[in-house]
C-alpha cells in the first residue's frame, strides 16, 4: 500500500485502520481520513532520508496526529499525543521508551511550533504534514473557515484565508520544514506568487472554492 520497502506491522495497521482512522469523520474536511492518508504516504516516504527510522512508529504518528481536532483545535496536537499515549492497545506494538518518542512527535507536529520538534520522527511528521497542492491547501482552509467561523461574511472569509496564507506560507511564514521536498517547494514559490497580489489571491480563492 505504502510502498514495496515499508514494513508496517500488519496486525498494527489493522487496528489502526478498523479503530483510530474511523475518527476522522469527526474532524471537518480539511483534518479528514484523507488527509490523514496523505501524511501517511509522505510520512513514509521522508522515512527514508533518516537513517533507522521506525516505519511503524512512522505510521502510528500520521494515524494519530490529528485525531483530536475536532475536540479542541487550538490544543489538538497535545490531546491527539494524550489519545496515542492512553491507548492499551499500543503496548503491543511499542517499547515505553518508543510511545514516549512518539507521543512528543505528536505534540510536535504543528506549524506554529517554537523551535524545532524534539526528535527526528518530530520533524518527518512536521514535514509531511505541510500542504503541497495549493488548491487542496485553499480548500482545506475554507473548509475550516466554514465549519469553526460560520458567521463571518464572505469578504472576511478572503480576508482571513489571505492572512492565513501569508502568515503561514510567505516568505516569513511561520510553516517550517525539515526534509528534502521539492513538492513542497514548488508549492512554496507558488504561494509567494499568489500572495503579492491580494486580488489575485482572491479570485483564486473564490475560483477554487467556487463562490
Amino acid at each position: 500500500m505504502y510502498g514495496d520497502f515499508m514494513q508496517i506491522n500488519p496486525e498494527l495497521q489493522k487496528y489502526l485502520t478498523e479503530n483510530i482512522l474511523p475518527e476522522y469523520a469527526e474532524n471537518d474536511s480539511g483534518h479528514s481520513a484523507e488527509h490523514i492518508e496523505y501524511v501517511i504516504r509522505r510520512s513514509l516516504d521522508f522515512a527514508r532520508q533518516f537513517e533507522n527510522a521506525d516505519t511503524n512508529m512512522v505510521y502510528a504518528i500520521a494515524v494519530y496526529h490529528d485525531i483530536a481536532h475536532h475536540i479542541d483545535k487550538k490544543n489538538h496536537e497535545k490531546l491527539s499525543a494524550q489519545i496515542f499515549f492512553e491507548d492499551e492497545e499500543m503496548k503491543r506494538f511499542f517499547t515505553d521508551e518508543q510511545r514516549v518518542v512518539i507521543k512528543e512527535a505528536i505534540e510536535d507536529h504543528r506549524a506554529s511550533l517554537d523551535g524545532e520538534p524534539r526528535s527526528d520522527y518530530g520533524k518527518i511528521i512536521s514535514s509531511a504534514d505541510r500542504s503541497t497542492d495549493a488548491d487542496e491547501f485553499l480548500r482545506r482552509t475554507h473548509a475550516y473557515t466554514l465549519k469553526h467561523f460560520p458567521e463571518i461574511s464572505e469578504a472576511e472569509i478572503v480576508d482571513r484565508a489571505y492572512k492565513h496564507t501569508l502568515d503561514k506560507y510567505g516568505k516569513k511564514g511561520y510553516a517550517k520544514h525539515y526534509v528534502k521536498d521539492e513538492e513542497y517547494e514548488r508549492f512554496r514559490e507558488y504561494i509567494n506568487l499568489l500572495v503579492q497580489d491580494r486580488e489575485i489571491f482572491e479570485r483564486k480563492y473564490r475560483e477554487v472554492n467556487c463562490f
